[in-house]
């Protein structure tokens, strides 16, 4: 099944997540088991790179709003401070 990125996040500096570990949580969150998770190194200004994280899923999932309540809440639990963004199937 084809997946697309539905939020993409940057933790901060210090913090950092694995695949495995991020793709449960994402699971939880989205509460399916058809998801899957990217990581890209990205460079900010000053040459400054940061991993950025997108959680993918099929665009037909419903309550953005509510995944996106239950993501927050499951990363402040695992004690990790993110900044992110929803980025709209399209």
């Amino acid at each position: 099944m084809h997946h697309t990125i539905l939020f993409q996040f940057r933790l901060s500096s210090s913090q950092s997540i694995g695949p495995r570990a991020l793709r449960r949580l994402w699971s939880r969150a989205c509460q399916s088991a058809d998801v899957s998770v990217q990581r890209e190194i990205r460079t900010l200004g000053f040459g400054k790179s940061v991993p950025t994280y997108a959680l993918c899923g099929p665009s037909r999932l419903d309550d953005l709003p509510v995944i996106e309540a239950r993501l927050r809440h499951l990363l402040a639990e695992s004690g990790l401070v993110a900044t992110f963004s929803t980025v709209r199937p399209s």
